[in-house]
């Protein structure tokens, strides 16, 4: 564990003095795990105590992701197109995860399809925020866009690859989505006077106690989903949302610099660091089909995830914004680790191409934001995003 810390304190330091080159610190916090993991160094192993915690950090990274994403602010046209491009993605994903597996390069379409369409809107927030655009009009389409490719392939994962049928898998979704929503609308009434005047009051002492009620939340949202076979990633992007509904602007302003530290500062860098340790290098490095595999994947992405952005936006964005996002909704990671360990466990994935989808997903974090935020830094304030601008969309013309 004190190698595993030291590995999470070391790589923002490293992304600190390459600052010119703007490589984000999730980068180093992967090769830092690999680095000292089982295939290199073998400084650090997983046990029962690190699996917990890398777990914990993944659910606190989709958990800061729905806490981030303010609906009130992204329905609309930006919300509508992130969706469509989505299920456009999904198509195609499907459609050359088909083409792989008849030609013998993977045995499920569905696995690798999948794999395709995800966007690692976690890791794109938190560069966002730092360049300070996240409130920008380019800011907004891309989180938008980004906030479908995040949550469309966690419920696909959920209702296609879950344990029981489709069919009842979708119908335990319905359940969880019913719960999650009467949590919501109990959270969203007015806070008497009293709630008001303690919350407040109690973030500011060592209690904590704002923070506190968030964290059974997480849990308790986690283990429904688990219980009702659900992914867990599911329950703690459901309690992000909840979050956001649920404090007013005021708590959620106060609250956010507590949680950003449990999350950022401690158990979302755990998680990549351990992501890192778990990731088989040597069969990567050891293997020509394995690091061709790893370019093929890495054009896919840009294809599947990529190309849609640049027909659904036509109306929206500029050629050069328009391969901006292309490019940066192509950047995927967490939901890999999570759809190849699914496609291990069942035999429905074949191991290097698991290796391959990772190592593609990690250089994605690398390359994707440094190609995509050169030229939506410049013409971020300029995209049109009004509702005149927007007006008339079909999707229609887009799907077909």
């Amino acid at each position: 564990m004190f190698v595993i810390a030291a590995a999470v304190a070391v790589a923002p330091l490293i992304s600190e003095a390459l600052r010119k080159w703007r490589i984000p610190s999730v980068l180093f916090e992967l090769l830092l795990g690999i680095l000292i993991g089982p295939e290199v160094l073998h400084w650090a192993s997983t046990d029962r105590f690190v699996t917990g915690l890398d777990a914990l950090g993944l659910s606190f990274l989709f958990f800061m992701a729905g806490c981030e994403i303010d609906f009130a602010r992204l329905t609309g046209a930006p919300l509508k197109r992130g969706s469509v491009g989505w299920l456009v993605s999904l198509a195609l994903g499907l459609g050359v995860g088909l083409v792989l597996m008849i030609t013998g390069f993977a045995i499920s379409s569905l696995l690798v399809g999948l794999a395709l369409t995800t966007t690692a809107i976690g890791a794109l927030l938190p560069m966002l925020r730092d360049r300070g655009m996240l409130d920008t009009p380019f800011g907004k389409i891309l989180v938008a866009a980004g906030t479908a490719g995040e949550f469309g392939p966690v419920v696909a994962v959920t209702v296609l690859l879950g344990a029981a049928s489709p069919a009842t898998e979708a119908m335990l979704l319905i359940l969880f989505v019913v719960l999650a929503i009467g949590v919501a609308f109990i959270a969203a009434r007015p806070q008497p006077p009293r709630v008001m005047e303690t919350l407040p009051r109690h973030l500011g002492t060592s209690t904590q106690l704002p923070v506190r009620i968030v964290i059974p939340l997480i849990t308790g949202l986690v283990l429904v989903a688990s219980s009702l076979s659900l992914e867990v990633l599911l329950g703690a992007f459901a309690a992000g949302l909840i979050v956001r509904i649920a404090f007013t602007h005021e708590q959620a302003e106060a609250m956010q610099p507590r949680l950003e530290s449990i999350g950022f500062g401690f158990l979302i860098p755990v998680f990549f660091v351990v992501s890192g340790m778990q990731f088989h290098v040597r069969a990567l490095v050891s293997s020509t089909s394995a690091l061709e595999r790893v370019a093929i994947f890495l054009a896919l992405f840009l294809a599947v995830r990529g190309l849609p952005a640049l027909i659904v936006y036509a109306r929206v964005l500029t050629w050069r914004q328009r391969s901006a996002l292309a490019v940066l909704q192509s950047t995927a990671l967490p939901l890999l680790v999570v759809i190849t360990q699914i496609g291990l466990e069942t035999h429905h994935m074949l191991p290097v191409n698991a290796t391959a989808l990772v190592g593609a997903g990690m250089l994605s974090v690398l390359v994707f934001p440094l190609v995509g935020f050169a030229p939506a830094g410049r013409d971020a304030e300029a995209v049109p995003v009004s509702g005149e601008d927007l007006e008339g969309f079909d999707p229609a013309t887009v799907l077909f």
